[in-house]
């Protein structure tokens, strides 16, 4: 069941109700008494997909599966140049301090 933000028209009163879908919007105000209650348009509920994620596991084929693998293919080697790559033998940590790379 949602939860309805109302106010009230009159006095600016907001609440908060609890009600099946099927439920008639409020009218009468808790606050002053009158006929004045509005329902407000909310921005809903967000959806959270927790896991492994069900668009990966649940909805392709192998044979989309097979396709994606061959068109992803082998690494291309880089060709940034005949620089070779520098091996830094520390990490900068928070706050730009020097910090040792820890040992695995």
């Amino acid at each position: 069941m949602p939860t309805y933000d109302y106010e009230c028209q009159s006095c600016g009163a907001t609440l908060e109700k609890f009600q099946p879908i099927t439920a008639r919007p409020l009218r009468r105000c808790p606050v002053c008494g009158k006929h004045r209650l509005r329902r407000l348009i909310g921005a809903g509920a967000g959806l959270i997909f927790k896991g492994s994620g069900f668009y990966s596991t649940d909805y392709r084929s192998d044979e989309y599966k097979r396709q994606a693998k061959a068109d992803s293919g082998p690494a291309a080697p880089s060709t940034k140049g005949d620089e070779p790559a520098r091996k830094d033998s520390s990490v900068k940590g928070p706050a730009g301090k020097h910090a040792t790379k820890p040992k695995s």
